[in-house]
Formats: structure tokens, C-alpha cells, sequence
């Protein structure tokens, strides 16, 4: 059996029984394989017998809690060892995207069919654009710096890059954005026009110049609007900036770095 046609594993771990079994229903009849764990502790157990090609992850669990259980499956690294989903509350979302490398969220209460079309995507497209293959030929996912001011609109753009298999690190600022593309080197850095400190081609140019950084693409974005089209046109031909966006979609935005990575 190919790659390609092999049933999937899902490895569901969450303590609310009843919201366990209506996943596991659900991912079932699409034709996932599902083992269930109710907490971390028994989740690192299924994980001695089962490779998982998803983990959804529950934050808030008795013995060990989401957060315990996904350090200990990054194996020392920041990157974990299997795709992860994790399910929290809503006001936990911000923190854990700053700090966490993962492939997706669903803030709890969720629709099913939500959580459905999110494990898809994660499946689907975990091996595609967002993965590069290392000269040892194992799979590695790309990294991505997203320099947005707006923090729903950076959640948005997040989410996509997530879904599409890359290691997302976001930033609010230009100073912010600066540091963390200079500490974390990423493949590409993604960043907006319009920051509420410094102007996103300002913050390319200062990256541009530093040793360590100067090979990582840059694309300059901006929202599109009509009335500004030609002046930003022309700051997006300044030298340093390998593709000038507007989007109207953050699919736009996931198109072009794809693009550029791949040229």
C-alpha cells in the first residue's frame, strides 16, 4: 500500500469522555484509525506502539496536561516529533502560538465539522509546501517569521501557514520582528508594509543588512487597496525584497512565499 492510500492515525488524547467519543465517531467514519488517550501520561503510552500522523491534544487534563505532554514529545528539540492539534480556550490561543510549534488550533466549543475539515488540512497538506527535505533526506517543516501589527489579522495569516505544514513565528513590531528573524533565522520572513513602529521595508532593509540574515526571502505585504496601489508598488521594488503582496485573501500571502521558496 502506498504512502498516499495508507489509513491515517489519529491519536486523540482529551479527558472529556463524552467529547472524546464523539470525535473519535466522527474521525472514525472518514476512515481514520483513532486510539484514544485521557490524559498525557497515557497518551506517551499509546506512543511506545502507535506513530501517530496527527495528535489532537487537549491543554487542560488531570496527571499531565497538554502542555507537559507536547515538551515531552519535542525530544529536547522545539519542534515535536508528530503533528499536533491542540484544543484550549480561546484566551489561551495567543500565548501558545508565541510559544508553541504547531500545526493547528480549535478553541473549545467547536463545531465537529470545524474540527473535521482542520484534520484534513493538517494531513493533507503537513507534507506538502510548508516541508522542505534536509540533505540527509529526512522531512523538516519550513519557517516562516510573520511581522503583523493586528493581532487578528496575524492569527489569520498564522493559522494558514500552520495548516500548510510551516513553523510559524509571529511577531507584533518591527523591533520585535527584527530580533526574532536575527535569533531564529527563518526560511522566509513575511512582513507588513505598515507596522506600527517601524515600516516594513525599513525592518527588511536593517535584516538585509546583517550577515546571518541577509539570505532569508523577504515579502513586503500590505492589504490591497486602490488608492495607494502605485506608492506602494514602488517601495515593493526597493531593493531587498523579494516579492511585494497585496492581498485581499492570507491565501494570497501562502501562494507567494511558496513561490518564492520554490524559485
Amino acid at each position: 500500500m502506498s504512502e498516499q492510500n495508507k489509513q491515517k492515525i489519529i491519536l486523540l488524547i482529551d479527558d472529556e469522555v463524552n467529547l472524546q467519543q464523539l470525535m473519535k465517531i466522527t474521525l472514525k467514519s472518514k476512515n481514520y484509525h483513532v486510539e484514544t488517550a485521557n490524559n498525557g501520561v497515557e497518551g506517551l503510552a499509546k506512543l511506545e506502539t502507535v506513530k501517530p500522523d496527527l495528535i489532537i491534544l487537549d491543554m487542560n487534563m488531570p496527571q499531565m496536561g497538554g502542555l507537559e505532554f507536547y515538551q515531552r514529545i519535542c525530544y529536547g528539540g522545539s519542534q515535536p516529533k508528530y503533528p499536533v492539534l491542540v484544543l484550549t480556550a480561546r484566551a489561551n490561543m495567543e500565548q501558545l502560538f508565541k510559544e508553541v510549534n504547531i500545526d493547528g488550533f480549535m478553541a473549545k466549543p467547536f463545531e465537529i465539522a470545524d474540527l473535521l475539515h482542520e484534520v484534513e488540512t493538517i494531513i493533507q497538506k503537513r507534507s506538502n509546501t510548508g516541508v522542505k527535505i534536509t540533505p540527509s533526506g529526512t522531512r523538516e517543516p519550513r519557517k516562516i517569521c510573520i511581522i503583523e501589527s493586528d493581532p487578528e489579522i496575524l492569527n489569520k495569516i498564522g493559522s494558514v501557514f500552520l495548516n500548510a505544514g510551516y513553523m510559524v513565528n509571529p511577531a507584533q513590531n518591527g523591533t520585535e520582528g527584527i530580533e526574532r528573524v536575527s535569533h531564529t533565522v527563518p526560511d522566509v520572513a513575511l512582513v507588513k508594509l505598515g507596522l506600527v513602529d517601524i515600516s516594513g521595508d525599513m525592518v527588511i532593509l536593517k535584516l538585509k543588512m546583517m550577515a546571518k540574515t541577509q539570505d532569508v526571502k523577504y515579502i513586503l505585504y500590505t492589504e490591497k487597496s486602490a488608492e495607494r496601489t502605485s506608492i506602494t508598488q514602488k517601495i515593493g521594488e526597493k531593493e531587498g525584497i523579494d516579492r511585494f503582496v497585496e492581498f485581499i485573501n492570507p491565501q494570497d500571502l501562502l501562494k507567494a512565499v511558496n513561490e518564492v521558496l520554490k524559485g
